[in-house]
């Protein structure tokens, strides 16, 4: 384990924003409205949240809701990938998994989902099919049924091939009650496994970059990692996430925002592979910023930490899990990236679209 002790820096306070003051002010919509970051955020929480939430809403996952005793998980996603296909995965696995995944992070056991799907008009049957077959086995990989859902047709040139919309459903498990008003200083932060195989897998598959590897996409289901975490520290869980869109340094950005506290991350303790450290210090990006498909977060008390990393480690896809830092009362409000002698910078939320249209 990392010493946790250490690294703490002098930096000067971050400034945040309540999210009850945010205001969607811009002109138009452009592709880092939908990168997961900073433009994001500020599309939804300064336009739809308040023409469709509720005072005191916090932005999650799932919803989760209480039916006649019973309480359900639900969400919904959106798969625009390009290209549709790619090593290790495609837009159909994608569409699986992506919606599982939000479940799963929710403390939830998926159970169905609905797809809808935006076909180009002369998209191939044998594309159709093939993309149908991944989302087929998928779910069974996942143990969820496809139980209904829609088909649209456009014309050619209007949705790259093909777009999927998924909805999907799933069982609270009542022994974890995750959210960010559970999270207290000196919480440990766990990562399942390694950052920025998905987003830079799906860059190279796209030709733009004269690059060669055989890094693959980690899209999964998470469900397993994210069951065996509760079966052996469910008290302990405090929060969880799956990083896609922005990353693991977005999502940890809007839990310390949302919890009035800072994140410490220790950057040699979070797991990326060679060639994705090796093309983002080509590109110009951070790893904790490229997007992931099959890892997630988890925010877990002190003295469950340690149960829960021999969990994942001994459940298979999770041997290189790490805790990865920590969560401390200052500075208010942000991200830190604590190199190994202790010197900090502060780790931003995604701002603008390095890698378009990856999910």
């Amino acid at each position: 384990m990392p010493p946790f002790e250490r690294g703490a820096a002098s930096v000067l306070p971050i400034e945040t924003t309540p999210a009850s003051v945010v205001r969607f002010t811009d002109a138009q919509i452009d592709m880092a409205h939908g990168a997961g970051g900073k433009a994001t955020r500020r599309l939804v929480e300064g336009l739809f949240l308040p023409l469709f939430g509720s005072s005191g809403d916090v932005l999650t996952d799932a919803v989760a809701l209480d039916v006649d005793g019973a309480r359900i998980a639900m969400t919904a996603d959106s798969f625009v990938v390009r290209p549709l296909t790619f090593p290790g995965g495609s837009i159909g696995e994608l569409a699986v998994n992506g919606t599982v995944n939000d479940l799963a992070v929710s403390g939830a056991k998926p159970i169905a989902l609905l797809a809808s799907f935006v076909i180009e008009a002369g998209l191939s049957r044998e594309t159709l099919e093939r993309e149908a077959r991944a989302m087929a086995d998928a779910a069974a990989r996942a143990g969820v049924r496809i139980a209904g859902g829609d088909t649209k047709v456009v014309e050619h040139g209007k949705a790259d091939g093909l777009y999927i919309t998924t909805a999907g459903i799933g069982r609270s498990d009542p022994r974890v009650s995750c959210g960010a008003s559970s999270v207290r200083p000196g919480d440990r932060v766990l990562l399942s496994g390694p950052i920025g195989d998905h987003g830079i897998t799906v860059l190279l598959a796209r030709g733009d970059v004269d690059l060669s590897s055989e890094l693959r996409s980690d899209t999964r289901s998470v469900w397993p990692l994210v069951a065996a975490v509760i079966d052996q520290a469910a008290a302990g869980v405090r929060w969880m996430r799956d990083p896609t869109r922005g990353g693991v340094a977005t999502a940890l950005n809007e839990l310390a925002r949302d919890i009035g506290m800072s994140v410490a991350i220790f950057e040699e303790a979070v797991p990326v592979r060679d060639p994705v450290r090796g093309a983002c210090e080509l590109l110009g990006l951070d790893p904790l910023h490229i997007a992931n498909e099959g890892q997630f977060l988890a925010v877990v008390a002190r003295e469950y930490a340690d149960l829960a990393l021999a969990a994942l480690r001994t459940t298979p896809g999770g041997e290189q899990a790490a805790i990865v830092g920590e969560i401390r009362e200052q500075p208010r409000g942000g991200v830190l990236s604590v190199a190994p002698y202790g010197a900090a910078r502060i780790v931003d939320m995604l701002v603008g679209d390095p890698l378009p249209r990856i999910c």
